[in-house]
Formats: structure tokens, C-alpha cells, sequence
């Protein structure tokens, strides 16, 4: 099933749940008010969604003069795989973190916080902007960005239904189970969409783009990094907004594999990265790193120190 034709049903399922919100919050003129909301939030999830996900989390756009130790990764990673260059930028958060987005790879953007490029080592943060750009040659960054924004639209329609107190006026009165329903049930359906949607993704961003690093033990070990240093430094962003942890490639939130988790279990990707490295046509060097606790104190040790970067992340 290609991923145009999931987009496609992700679009007609998500505009189904604005209309049914329409229609238990207004009758026949909420289905039809919800039929306008659904076209122009569809309209603007697909041109836009990239810019709302940027500006939510404070993205500034950056040069190869501003940031050389990540254009120049992207820049050959880029041409490894034959993806377009996509515009990078910097989050001035010191939570490390990292995401990409983008409706296709011709409009396409990798943002890094400034967190990350602090934490980790130049081999890791190239296995993180593999991922990344794997989620960009998968055009998986069109489907998360447009669900984020749909999902997010969902529940402003049952919430402006509910502060204004809904109703139908044609069967003489407010239907109060189909407004529950609406308000709770709804945007309720549409995050676990989300939800489930973003966690099948991120294993098949994990394997393109170990692949296209060439070494899953370097990703495994940025992983573990950042899940320990995502929850020592929160992200107020994602913290406020799920529909925004959705995006990075380490949530911060929760432990994943549950039904209200973004993102699998951290444990459970550096397992499958590691088993890839060992597979039986594997010539990778050992993973010599300490063991993983992500929940505890320990994090990888890589013989390699991160580049002294100066406040505008570039190597002094």
C-alpha cells in the first residue's frame, strides 16, 4: 500500500471524524459547516503543514556559513541517496531533539535543537539526520505533519462545539451523548490515528536511515542519548502540544508502546538496530558502548568528544 494511497485514506478517515463532530454538535447545518472546516483545514494541512510544525517549535532557518557541521552531513547524505538538499534549521532549545518535514523531498526541511548538537558526536548525529532524511525518501514527513495539523483541528471544532454549548435545533434540543461523543471520542480517534501512524514509521525511518549511515550501532547509541536527555531537559513545546512530540524522532513523553505513546519504546529500536547490525552479511565494528538504562543514569560513552560548538552551533 503506497504511502499516497494511505494519505489519501488518512484524509478521507480524519474529514469523516469532522464531519460526525458537525453533525452531533449541529444537525444538517454542522455537517455542512464541518464539510467547509474539513476542506480548508485539508487545503492548509497539505501546503502548510510544514511552516505550522517550524513555527510552532520556534524553527530559524540556517546556512551552510551558520551551521557546517549539519549542512555539510545533510549535503552528502543528500547526494548519497539522490534526495533534493532540504532546508535546515536550528530550534533554540536546549533539549536535544530532532525532526523533519515537509509535504515532499522537493519541499523539504530537517530542524535540530540546539541540544543535540551539544550531546552528540559527529558520527551520531550523522545516524540522526539519516533518520531523518529516511522519513523524507519514505515521504513519510507529508502524512505525520498533515495528521498533527487535522488531528489538532479536530479537537478545536469539538471544543469550540462544547464551549458554545452545541446542540440541533432541528430535533428541538442538544443531544448530550453525540456531544460527548464529539467532544471526547473524536479528537480522541484521530490522535490514536496519529499516534499509531507515527509509531510504524519511525522503525522504517530507523532502518533507512541506519542503512543510508551505514553503521545502526551510531544511531543506537544517539537513541539512547537522547531518550535520557530528552527527559532530563522537557521540550515545552511537545509537552504542551502531543501532536508536536509526534514529529521528533524521540518523543520525551512517556515510554512508548502504549496506545497514548508517539513513538515505540526506545529499548525496543536500539534492539532491532542492534540485531541489523548483527545480521549475517554485517562486517560493523562491535558497539563497545556501555549498556543502554534509558530510564536510569547510564547512557552510551562514545570515544568520540562532541565538536566544541559556539552559541551559533558552529565548530570553534
Amino acid at each position: 500500500m503506497g504511502n499516497t494511497f494511505k494519505t489519501t485514506l488518512l484524509l478521507v478517515a480524519l474529514s469523516l471524524f469532522m464531519l460526525f463532530v458537525g453533525e452531533a454538535l449541529g444537525g444538517r447545518q454542522g455537517i455542512m459547516l464541518a464539510l467547509i472546516f474539513a476542506a480548508v483545514t485539508n487545503f492548509i494541512a497539505y501546503f502548510f503543514s510544514d511552516k505550522i510544525a517550524l513555527s510552532m517549535n520556534g524553527a530559524q532557518p540556517v546556512t551552510r556559513e551558520d551551521l557546517p557541521r549539519v549542512y555539510e552531513v545533510v549535503e552528502r547524505l543528500t547526494q548519497k541517496v539522490g534526495l533534493p538538499m532540504p532546508k535546515i534549521y536550528v530550534i533554540p532549545n536546549e533539549s536535544p531533539n530532532a525532526f523533519a518535514t515537509g509535504r515532499n523531498p522537493d519541499h523539504s526541511s530537517v530542524a535540530v535543537t540546539q541540544g543535540i548538537l551539544q550531546l552528540l558526536t559527529d558520527e551520531e548525529l550523522e545516524g540522526v539526520l539519516a533518520h531523518e532524511l529516511g522519513h523524507v525518501r519514505n515521504r513519510d514527513t507529508l502524512i505525520m505533519t498533515m495528521t498533527a495539523t487535522i488531528a489538532g483541528a479536530i479537537s478545536m471544532l469539538a471544543n469550540f462545539g462544547l464551549f458554545f454549548g452545541g446542540g440541533d435545533r432541528e430535533r428541538g434540543g442538544g443531544n448530550t451523548v453525540a456531544l460527548i461523543l464529539a467532544v471526547i471520542v473524536a479528537p480522541f480517534a484521530a490522535m490514536l490515528v496519529q499516534l499509531a501512524i507515527s509509531r510504524a514509521r519511525e522503525y522504517g525511518a530507523d532502518r533507512g536511515g541506519a542503512e543510508m549511515h551505514g553503521n545502526p550501532r551510531k544511531l543506537a547509541s544517539a537513541l539512547a542519548k537522547l531518550a535520557h536527555g530528552a527527559q532530563r531537559i522537557p521540550n515545552p513545546v511537545a509537552a504542551a502540544n502531543p501532536a508536536a512530540a509526534a514529529l521528533y524522532i524521540v518523543p520525551g513523553l512517556g515510554r512508548g508502546d502504549s496506545w497514548f505513546s508517539t513513538h515505540p519504546a526506545t529499548e525496543n529500536r536500539i534492539a532491532a538496530l542492534e540485531a541489523m547490525a548483527a545480521g549475517p552479511h554485517s562486517h560493523l565494528p562491535s558497539f563497545e558502548e556501555s549498556p543502554v538504562r534509558i530510564a536510569g543514569a547510564s547512557v552510551p560513552r562514545s570515544r568520540k568528544a562532541p565538536t566544541a560548538l559556539d552559541p551559533h552551533g558552529r565548530r570553534s
